[in-house]
């Protein structure tokens, strides 16, 4: 993994951790590389990534699927409180859509994660709260009170929304019946 001291698995999460490694935003040897596989029921392994500095705070993460997968698009109509548990894999490279209130588009920056549509909803909501405590239009300022409503709304059961992630990695998946599957073609829409 690496060139610097490895620590072994840990106990508990069964990760493997390099420390000691240059962290390539400051440039210091305070970056840890972690690599645990992880089995998500009805999903399969993963594989889950991690660089974090200790010295600058840096965080990048990312899952992958152990077995190859085809480019997909996973998407689910949220119509209820139950539906906040829903497990949700999205990699580094996917597109999160939720129409008429946000897009988390892939980037350098971007991080894969295993959630449910609960977390999705609550880091757009985390999102919006910063436009809404931030942005000196008093539109936008209104317009982000409104999402946050509508998202509080889907949180308790109140109203609904739907939920599109386009990963033409296809390390992405919503795990549940009510997901619809398409295949992705090469330019990412949807075939």
């Amino acid at each position: 993994m690496g060139r610097g001291s490895v620590e072994g698995a840990v106990a508990d999460s069964g990760a493997e951790v390099v420390t000691g490694e240059i962290c390539p935003v400051c440039s210091q040897k305070t970056l840890a590389l972690t690599e645990r596989e992880q089995e998500i029921p009805f999903f399969g392994k993963v594989l889950l990534f991690a660089m974090t500095c200790s010295g600058c705070n840096f965080h990048k993460a990312d899952v992958e699927c152990a077995e190859e997968r085809e480019p997909a698009r996973y998407s689910i109509e949220v119509s209820g409180s139950d539906d906040m548990s829903i497990r949700v894999v999205k990699s580094g490279q996917a597109t999160v859509k939720i129409p008429y209130v946000a897009d988390i588009e892939p980037g350098e920056a971007s991080n894969g994660y295993v959630t449910n549509v609960e977390g999705i909803l609550q880091r757009v909501k985390h999102q919006v709260e910063v436009i809404r405590d931030n942005d000196e239009d008093a539109a936008a300022v209104d317009k982000a009170k409104a999402l946050i409503k509508k998202i509080n709304r889907c949180v308790f059961g109140e109203d609904k929304l739907k939920i599109v992630i386009d990963d033409p990695t296809g390390n992405s998946a919503i795990i549940s019946d009510k997901a619809v599957v398409q295949k992705l073609a090469a330019h990412g829409r949807a075939a």
